[in-house]
């Protein structure tokens, strides 16, 4: 099989995305990736990714690739969970608090910055709308997130969110009241709680 074919086909088994990393890991030259946009059998998405040009581009996936250490959070978070049926114009991502990369230059972005000590709490990795592997928060820790940056929520969402949040058959309690602790917010959340239970 050519060097080319094998792109297409590691593409393809990649919901149509290609790294250079994925390159590398297969021995395969980056010299191929130029040839190929060249030739119009590749696009180039962002530094060191590309799509076959038959997919849809799937936002989420590029803005994760881009920064290792972000996550969708608050609106974009619920939206992923199906606690917000907008689909996302500005991505809220939360990431460390000295960060300091790509992201920040992207108008589409809006970025939070999180005390590193508790950025990963409550985080989980789950696929994108396109079926990518991206990371975001459990819906426990996301409900916390928007009662502590309630706001920078559109005040509908957030109150639609709160409600559908209490009807929901996989919501820990004991998780949310644990992150809220952790959060220092535990009065505020036990509150909300108490008035929708």
């Amino acid at each position: 099989m050519k060097n080319m074919d094998k792109i297409i086909c590691l593409a393809q088994e990649n919901n149509g995305y290609i790294s250079t990393h994925l390159l590398t890991k297969n021995n395969i030259a980056r010299v191929y990736l130029s040839q190929m946009i060249k030739t119009n059998q590749l696009v180039k998405v962002t530094r060191g990714l590309y799509m076959l040009p038959n997919y849809f581009e799937d936002e989420f996936y590029k803005y994760q690739f881009t920064n290792k250490t972000a996550y969708f959070s608050l609106e974009t978070a619920l939206y992923l969970h199906g606690l917000n049926n907008r689909i996302p114009i500005i991505y809220q991502l939360f990431v460390p608090n000295h960060y300091s990369g790509n992201l920040q230059k992207d108008k589409n972005i809006e970025l939070i910055y999180v005390n590193s000590k508790i950025l990963d709490l409550g985080s989980i990795e789950m696929d994108s709308p396109y079926g990518n592997k991206i990371k975001t928060y459990d819906i426990d820790k996301t409900i916390c997130d928007i009662i502590k940056y309630k706001n920078r929520i559109d005040s509908e969402i957030f109150s639609n969110a709160l409600k559908e949040y209490v009807k929901l058959k996989n919501k820990n309690i004991n998780h949310l009241m644990l992150y809220s602790k952790k959060m220092n917010i535990e009065e505020e959340v036990r509150k909300y709680m108490e008035v929708l239970l």
